[in-house]
């Protein structure tokens, strides 16, 4: 396999690469479940906390201050990276989950009312299913479900039959954590807008593989964690245009996110600190900003075209070994291959790989549904970032083989 990067560099920069697991070195194939740390974010974080230690946006020493620049120009380089017209269209939450919940409790609250119709897939995370579920209950909604095909496709005509004047939004997955397909959003907002709805993308699983241009795609909305993207846990965004954003209620009372309070009446911020209430995650954010300049420089073009090779060799390596039955097989594909091995329990399979040093994920990847949708309870799952290379892929299968000569 020729590689578009020094791998062997960017190796380096991970200090967890360098550790052995059960005496074994690590093979970290985990990666749609979070991504390792490089040490520029460890650094950025450990300076902060060693040395930089002050709230934001509270006080006018000189510590408040720049832990308050800082913390700023985190939301402008995360504009950058997604390309949104203004920094305040940037919301920081607590991760995906939390801006789905936001979204989901917010938008609802405003837009949604009896007989509305949201537009779900059956590859959705279970954090993209469950918030619409509570909204729609609340307001008397109704929960749409787009199906996939064999492949873990979505056809765009059975979308556009989908839609309906009673559509209010759709929340999508743009790439699914465990299918690997990666959808058409932009096709699928343009007749999401035809329709009259709004449209969420769902891109914890695309921001830290490929470039994502929320204007380019027009979406309305989109969310992301900082976890999935070399950055530290805890830590999400919402992105949502202007328009929407100003006419949305906040989700959550609290500091910051107040311009006067009376206890006759409390009037809220401007965007963003309307949906930023308590002190937030300061540390995590300005590492974050470690892991964007750190993602950039080696640059998103040449990462996806890197990890759409190693899917490719690892994907026809798999292939070889009989009982193997893989879980989505879409065209446009991202770096996770989830598998079955017949009368090989997954979690079974896990156990073996980790003996040898091999970090895989095994169950319903938070996506029962799609599980029933092929009538398995669990699968395996490898998932790639550009820190592995082809001898990890090497070790992974040879894993399997042997774990298949242990089990049956």
């Amino acid at each position: 396999m020729k590689s578009h990067l020094n791998v062997e560099k960017i190796r380096e920069d991970f200090p967890q690469l360098k550790t052995q697991v059960n005496d074994k070195p690590l093979v970290y194939l985990d990666n749609a479940a979070t991504t390792l740390k490089p040490q520029v974010v460890i650094d950025a974080m450990t300076k902060h906390l060693s040395f930089d230690v002050s709230n934001v946006h509270r006080g006018i020493h000189t510590l408040s201050e720049m832990g308050t620049r800082q913390f700023e120009e985190t939301r402008i380089a995360v504009q950058k990276l997604i390309n949104a017209r203004h920094d305040f269209e940037v919301i920081y939450t607590k991760g995906t989950t939390d801006s789905l919940n936001l979204l989901a409790n917010s938008f609802g609250d405003k837009y949604l009312s009896a007989g509305d119709e949201i537009l779900l897939s059956e590859m959705e995370h279970h954090s993209n299913i469950v918030p619409w579920q509570m909204i729609a209950e609340k307001k008397g909604a109704k929960i749409i479900v787009l199906p996939i095909d064999d492949n873990g496709e979505i056809s765009l005509e059975d979308f556009k039959k989908f839609l309906s004047n009673k559509t209010k939004i759709i929340s999508i997955v743009h790439t699914s954590n465990t299918l690997g397909t990666t959808n058409p959003v932009k096709e699928m907002t343009k007749l999401a807008h035809a329709a009259g709805a709004k449209i969420c993308i769902d891109a914890a699983q695309s921001i830290a593989h490929m470039k994502v241009d929320v204007q380019d795609l027009d979406c309305d909305f989109m969310v992301f964690s900082a976890h999935k993207m070399y950055g530290p846990n805890g830590l999400g965004f919402l992105y949502g245009k202007e328009e929407l954003l100003n006419e949305m209620p906040p989700y959550q009372g609290g500091g910051s996110m107040i311009s006067e309070v009376r206890f006759e009446k409390t009037t809220y911020h401007n965007l963003p600190n309307k949906f930023e209430a308590g002190t937030p995650a300061i540390a995590e954010v300005i590492a974050f900003k470690a892991a964007i300049d750190y993602v950039q420089k080696i640059g998103l073009d040449n990462i996806a075209l890197y990890e759409h090779e190693l899917l490719e060799y690892a994907t026809s390596e798999i292939k070889k070994i009989s009982g193997v039955r893989l879980i989505g097989t879409a065209k446009n594909k991202a770096g996770v291959l989830a598998f079955v091995i017949e009368g090989v329990h997954p979690q079974d399979l896990g156990t073996i790989l980790d003996k040898q040093g091999v970090a895989i994920r095994t169950g319903h990847h938070c996506c029962q549904p799609l599980h029933r949708r092929y009538g398995v309870t669990a699968t395996a799952r490898a998932s790639f970032s550009f820190y592995n290379t082809a001898h990890d892929v090497d070790v992974f299968i040879a894993a399997i083989k042997k774990a298949k000569e242990f089990l049956l």
